[in-house]
């Protein structure tokens, strides 16, 4: 399976990570965070990677 997906990359942080899903999803794992391509454009923006984040981002998407 290929990782590197810059092309559809929606995370706009900037980090050695930017684009290689398989290396930002552990990495985030690893902290206890969720990806920035998870969020809505607007929750993303937040830089706020928690989990509570998430779903206060997805009840404001309904």
């Amino acid at each position: 399976m290929a990782c590197d997906s810059k092309t559809n990359c929606t995370c706009t942080y900037a980090c050695s990570r930017h684009g290689k899903c398989c290396e930002c999803v552990a990495y985030h794992r690893k902290y206890g965070e969720v990806p920035g391509c998870f969020f809505s454009p607007a929750g993303e923006k937040a830089y706020d990677r928690s989990i509570e984040h998430l779903y206060q981002d997805y009840k404001a998407r309904k």
